[in-house]
C-alpha cells in the first residue's frame, strides 16, 4: 500500500494508511471561513509531511443554542510528528483552540471561533475520561463525514466495519450541509 500523503493539489491515495491522524474542523463565531483557513496553518505544524484538507463546507448548527449561525466545517489528515500520543495530539489541538479564542463552555454547543475534533489517532483505540478513539459521534454526523469522504472515502476506522464513504452513503440525517462557495 502507497501510504505516502500528498497536498490537496496531488492525486490523493484514499485508503486510510494506518499512521494518519483525522482531525474535523468546525468555526461558527468571528470569521468561521478565516479561522478553518487559518487552522489550516496550525495543524500544518503537527505534521511531519504536508496535509491533506478537505474543501469548506457551510452546515446548519446540530444541537445547538437557537439563533446558532451556521457552521464552516473541514477535516483534515496528517502524519503526527514523531513521538506524538493521542493525549499529546488533544491537548495541541485545545491550544489551538484557545489560540483562536476558544473560551469554556457555559452553554452546550454554542458558537465558538474554533473546534477541532480529533477523530483517529493512527489505528488506535482509546476510551478513557478525556478521550475516545475514534470519536464516538463521528459516523453520526454528516458534517464530519462529508469532509472526511473528500480526503479519506475508503477508510475503515478501528471498531468499525465500513468505509467513510459507505457510512455516509448510509447516514439518515436532515442535516444541511452544502459545498461552500468562495463567494460565501
Amino acid at each position: 500500500m502507497n501510504t505516502e500523503i500528498h497536498d490537496e493539489q496531488d492525486e490523493i491515495n484514499p485508503e486510510y494508511p494506518e499512521h494518519l491522524c483525522l482531525i474535523s474542523l468546525g468555526s461558527n463565531h468571528g470569521n468561521p471561513v478565516a479561522n478553518i483557513q487559518n487552522a489550516f496553518d496550525e495543524l500544518k505544524k503537527l505534521s511531519s509531511v504536508p496535509i491533506r484538507k478537505s474543501s469548506l463546507w457551510k452546515s446548519a448548527p446540530v444541537n445547538c443554542p437557537p439563533d446558532s449561525p451556521d457552521f464552516i466545517n473541514a477535516a483534515v489528515a496528517f502524519e503526527p510528528l514523531e513521538d506524538e500520543t493521542p493525549e499529546s495530539v488533544l491537548s495541541k489541538l485545545q491550544q489551538i483552540e484557545i489560540q483562536f479564542g476558544r473560551q469554556p463552555k457555559t452553554i452546550l454547543n454554542e458558537p465558538r471561533p474554533l473546534d477541532l475534533d480529533l477523530i483517529a489517532f493512527k489505528n488506535q483505540t482509546c476510551r478513557t475520561e478525556s478521550l475516545t478513539l475514534p470519536h464516538p459521534r463521528f459516523n453520526q454526523r454528516q458534517f464530519v463525514l462529508k469532509p472526511l469522504n473528500e480526503i479519506v472515502p475508503l477508510a475503515i476506522l478501528p471498531d468499525q466495519t465500513q468505509t467513510i464513504a459507505q457510512l455516509l452513503a448510509a447516514l439518515d440525517t436532515d442535516e444541511t450541509l452544502t459545498l461552500h462557495s468562495v463567494d460565501g
